[in-house]
């Protein structure tokens, strides 16, 4: 069994669900509030639908988490209302500390997340003061205090890649597997933390080369969160933004795609003339054959989004100590990316994005 099961089923019966009839009102709603609080809404790709088309009719963002890290902080509005998982309004929080950060719901948290408590990294770090400590994103305020650098999967390996060069010794955490995608590609000394994604670490090999010998022709787009034996069959493996730049660049009509459905929608929404196939994530005795969704991130809906704009409440609250240690490690990553002008949202821009991949092969 799953050592976040509890979690996860707890996850499943508070995501919210609202019938047809009512979204409409509640859209129109929600589009009131934002305007009374001067609010702005930050989405992940990850989200429903619905919710990735309000953030980006009302002046807000649909990205991955670095780009809604750098959105919030720099958007003018003063009440933040993130549509993702915890350590993501608590990374806004973080950067923006004078802002109001909401979220439709706090218990909306992260596989990885939970696999990484502050104390055991605490400790781990502590064991071993000779490395450089580098956090996933995907991690609490409290973990990145305890960092050096705090990373996404857009700007991991360039970053590792640079530590290497300057002969630093890497503790990485949380993610196991996109810390062993990274270890291979940069031959960095890298001590992981065995973290993963229930997500992406639920991708299986056999089951994508059976679906591959399906569709021969299809190219293979896959998160370095998911196991080696799915990465090693891709076409372009890559951060979400990266992924969604592929789906518009790559030279075929069908795609498969390993990472979470909710990306479904944007790549549709860019590439309508492509037919996206999900990868499988179980057997043939499943009743489940492609059931990437995270539950946390369903656990944002019209309903509960609604809720907090009219109560300012849940609002994420950081101890201040932790907050600034926490920046430190943000802001060296977010440097880093600005220097090298890494630009971490899909444009929509094929001529603009295809450059990206003059360089991308196979895994």
């Amino acid at each position: 069994m799953n050592q976040h099961t509890h979690y996860i089923e707890e996850a499943w019966t508070r995501a919210p669900v609202t019938p047809p009839e009512r979204q409409r009102a509640l859209i129109e709603r929600i589009r009131a509030l934002l305007k009374r609080e001067r609010a702005v809404l930050i989405a992940h790709y990850y989200v429903a639908a619905e919710l990735q088309e309000l953030a980006e009719q009302t002046g807000g963002c649909v990205a991955d988490s670095l780009e809604m890290a750098r959105f919030g902080r720099d958007s003018p509005a003063r009440t933040l209302m993130v549509i993702g998982v915890r350590f993501m309004g608590e990374t806004a929080k973080i950067l923006s500390p004078d802002k109001r950060v909401l979220m439709p719901d706090l218990e909306a948290t992260c596989s990885l997340d939970l696999s990484c408590p502050p104390d055991a990294f605490g400790a781990w770090r502590d064991a071993h003061p000779d490395r450089t400590a580098v956090v996933y994103a995907n991690t609490c305020a409290a973990v990145k205090a305890r960092a050096d650098w705090v990373v996404t999967s857009s700007v991991g390996l360039d970053i590792v890649a640079y530590l290497r060069a300057r002969g630093e010794k890497i503790l990485w955490a949380p993610d196991q597997h996109l810390g062993r995608y990274i270890q291979q590609k940069t031959g960095a000394d890298m001590l992981l933390w065995k973290g993963a994604c229930i997500v992406h670490d639920e991708f299986k090999g056999i089951e994508l080369g059976l679906l591959r010998a399906e569709h021969p022709r299809a190219k293979v787009l896959v998160h370095p969160e998911s196991p080696a034996s799915v990465a090693e069959q891709a076409d372009v493996v890559g951060s979400t933004t990266q992924l969604i730049r592929a789906a518009q660049t790559l030279d075929a009509r069908e795609i498969i795609v390993a990472t979470d459905i909710g990306v479904l929608h944007k790549m549709r929404a860019l590439a309508p003339d492509k037919h996206f196939i999900a990868a499988p994530t179980a057997g043939q005795s499943a009743t489940c054959k492609s059931c990437a969704h995270c539950p946390w991130m369903a656990m944002n809906g019209l309903s509960n989004l609604a809720a907090a704009l009219e109560n300012g409440a849940p609002e994420i609250q950081i101890d201040a100590e932790i907050a600034a240690r926490a920046h430190r490690s943000l802001k060296r990553m977010l440097d880093f990316a600005a220097a090298r002008g890494k630009n971490v949202r899909a444009s929509g821009d094929l001529a603009r994005d295809q450059a990206l991949f003059e360089n991308t092969g196979a895994a």
